[in-house]
């Protein structure tokens, strides 16, 4: 999957050193239900990641985001399927940080939703964000996400109870990206 800046491809294990590179910093981990990776925490990471891309039938799709320009893996995009008979999968995302504000978030995540749609035969893609990430929240609006409301309380993080905002996205509402 391509666009003008970044592409989506399957991680490959020597993934794990970019991964780490952003997964290790408080900044990414703060509005995610995990905390800072450590590099033993990457590797694992993504070898479940490499296992779930085997499975049949495959209901993770995590690929790594490459910036174009460098061919350097910058974060990952995933789809999980969360409901095959309804049709229904998760949409997420993470960045490293040198690369927010510049819309790779916003191609990923357009990326996923018509690599849902076209390919996975998704009838609904949703995400959620921690309340606080107003830059999570603003890719889900860039790519046509409507607000469904707020999940409360339903993540327990060290710090206590979290909520999180969800959005969707229907297969009939999707524009061509």
């Amino acid at each position: 999957m391509h666009s003008t800046n970044i592409s989506l491809r399957e991680f490959r294990y020597d993934d794990w050193k970019a991964i780490n590179q952003y997964a290790r910093l408080a900044s990414v981990s703060q509005y995610q239900a995990w905390r800072v990776q450590t590099e033993i925490d990457s590797q694992s990471y993504l070898v479940q990641l490499i296992q779930d891309s085997a499975c049949e039938p495959r209901s993770r799709y995590a690929f790594a985001i490459i910036e174009n320009e460098t061919q350097f893996c910058i974060g990952s995009a995933e789809l999980n399927i969360r409901d095959r008979h309804n049709r229904v999968g998760e949409l997420a995302y993470i960045l490293h940080p040198n690369y927010w504000g510049k819309g790779f978030a916003t191609e990923a995540a357009k990326q996923m939703l018509s690599y849902g749609f076209s390919e996975q035969k998704l009838h609904r893609i949703f995400a959620t964000c921690d309340p606080r990430n107003i830059s999570s929240e603003r890719v889900m609006q860039k790519v046509g996400m409507q607000k469904e409301g707020k999940l409360r309380e339903n993540l327990l993080l060290d710090e206590g109870w979290r909520d999180s905002l969800i959005y969707s996205l229907l297969e009939n509402e999707v524009n061509c990206f």
